[in-house]
Parts: structure tokens; C-alpha cells; sequence
């Protein structure tokens, strides 16, 4: 069994589970999560349920701040815990491949290459499964039905949480210009939806020159239902997040134009060579 550990939202969330499962497929065994970061107050939910996930529930897990005195001395007695690894870098970790069995994953993974060699099985796993609402239906519908280009402007803790802010800062309306004017050009007359969690400023804010949708109805609850619309679309614009990089990943089309963000760290210490798809476009 592969356990793998999950924290944050739900961006996160999918990166953690893409390598706890690709690194489970790799040894024919299941897959677990260990969701103990959420047992207690946390800003986000564990949202991997609306998707096709395929896993096992969690045991044997090693001791973690969670577990609280008498239950972490009650595991270090017993035994038996998989071993912990904890990612070596913010970019690809070369051991990962070569990683054994009864292993748990501690780490954010932030990159396709640590699933790409079973890709055609975590798209099936990535399914959303959980049915749209009407309206977004009628989103769907609608994007499917016109050259439909997602921009996610990422605000809310990126702008609110000084140290989020200090570490990963936000893209500015000079590069959503730059990246709109940059697929345009490759993909023609674009309809843009633009997506955020605070659709209100960017609606007041952002003017491109382009015919633009604010998509404003789903909620942290329903993020889901946002990543299903962006991954409907047939170009993408993303910000520094990984929600809006799972949008874009999770549209299927090979002949799709992704623009993102050549820095993607507002910390100039911090860089993650292997975040982006090499088919993707830094601007």
C-alpha cells in the first residue's frame, strides 16, 4: 500500500493524489489518504470525493501532529507504521520513481511528472463525478458552443494573508493582458470566462479587449463545479495556482494553447523548474 498525504485546497489536493496513485500503480497496490489535516479547523475541505478517486481507507499511518502524545507513543510501541518520505525539493524529486512499496508521501508534488507514465488512468480517476447543477449546465453549454478561452485570477489568501502573499503574490492585469493578446493570437476571436474567487474586483478591473464572461456562482463548496468549467474550455489562462493549473490539465485536447505565468513564486527563492507542461507557454 502507498499512502499519501493530503493538506490544503483542492489543487493541492489533486497533486497529492495523483502521485500517491501513480507511484501505487507502479507497484500494482492501492493507494490510502490521510486526510488527519483535516480533523481539526482548517480554511478548505477535502474535496477529492466528487471525483472518480480510487482508494482504500487509511491505516498504519506514521505519527503525525494529529495523533496527539498518547496516541503517537502508542504507535511508536506497537510498530508497523509506513515509512514516511517527504519530497526533496519544490520540483520534480528524481528518487520519487524508485520509491518502495509501504511507502508515505509527505509533500505537495507539483508537477506531471510524477504521474505522466499513467496518465490515460488518472484522467479516468479525475472524473468529476458529482452531477452539475442546472446553471452549470447551461455553462457548459454555452462554453461548448463558442472558442470559450478560461482566465483563473487567483485573490482571496494570496492577497489577504500577508505571508501567502510574500510567498506567492499575484499575477498582475498587465500579464492577463499579455496572456489574452498572446492566445489570441494563436487561436483567433477568443471568448474569455474568467474565473476567480473574487469575481467582483476582477469584473471592475480587468478590461481586455476581448468579449469576456465573469463566472462568479460557484462557491468553495462547489470549486468542483469551476474546475469542470475550465477544463471545458479550449484555451486557458492561468494564474500561479494550482487550481487553475488542474483547469488547464484536465482538458484532454492535445491541441490546446496554455498560457501561464513565466514567474510563478512571488519569493524569488522559491522556484519549481517542472510546475509547468512543456506544451504550455510562459508569459
Amino acid at each position: 500500500m502507498i499512502s499519501t498525504r493530503i493538506r490544503g485546497g483542492l489543487g493541492n489536493q489533486l497533486f497529492q493524489y495523483c502521485a500517491g496513485r501513480a507511484l501505487a500503480l507502479r507497484h500494482d497496490v492501492d493507494v490510502s489518504l490521510d486526510v488527519r489535516d483535516y480533523d481539526r479547523a482548517n480554511a478548505f475541505k477535502v474535496g477529492l470525493g466528487h471525483f472518480g478517486v480510487r482508494t482504500i481507507p487509511a491505516e498504519r499511518l506514521p505519527v503525525g501532529r494529529e495523533d496527539g502524545i498518547a496516541k503517537a507513543l502508542l504507535k511508536v510501541v506497537k510498530g508497523g507504521a509506513l515509512r514516511s518520505y517527504r519530497e526533496a525539493s519544490l520540483g520534480y524529486d528524481l528518487a520519487f520513481a524508485d520509491l518502495p512499496d509501504e511507502t508515505h508521501l509527505k509533500g505537495y508534488w507539483q508537477s506531471e511528472r510524477y504521474f505522466t507514465d499513467f496518465e490515460d488512468q488518472i484522467r479516468d480517476d479525475l472524473r468529476i463525478v458529482t452531477k452539475p447543477s442546472q446553471e452549470n449546465v447551461d455553462m457548459l453549454a454555452e462554453i461548448q458552443g463558442c472558442n470559450a478561452v478560461s482566465l483563473h485570477l487567483r485573490r482571496g489568501d494570496y492577497v489577504s494573508n500577508a505571508k501567502f502573499n510574500a510567498a506567492h503574490g499575484t499575477c498582475d492585469l498587465d500579464y492577463y493582458a499579455r496572456a489574452a493578446a498572446f492566445v489570441a493570437q494563436r487561436v483567433g476571436d477568443p471568448v474569455i470566462y474568467a474565473f476567480s474567487d473574487d469575481p467582483a474586483w476582477v469584473a471592475e478591473n480587468l478590461k481586455l479587449p476581448f468579449e469576456m464572461r465573469f463566472v462568479g456562482h460557484n462557491d468553495g463548496d462547489t470549486n468542483y463545479e469551476d474546475l469542470r468549467l475550465m477544463s471545458a474550455c479550449q484555451h486557458h489562462i492561468i494564474a500561479n495556482s494550482s487550481f487553475s493549473w488542474w483547469g488547464a490539465w484536465l482538458n484532454p485536447n492535445a491541441e490546446k494553447v496554455v498560457a501561464a505565468p513565466t514567474q510563478w513564486f512571488g519569493d524569488p527563492k522559491k522556484t519549481n523548474p517542472d510546475i509547468l507542461p512543456e506544451s504550455w507557454h510562459r508569459v
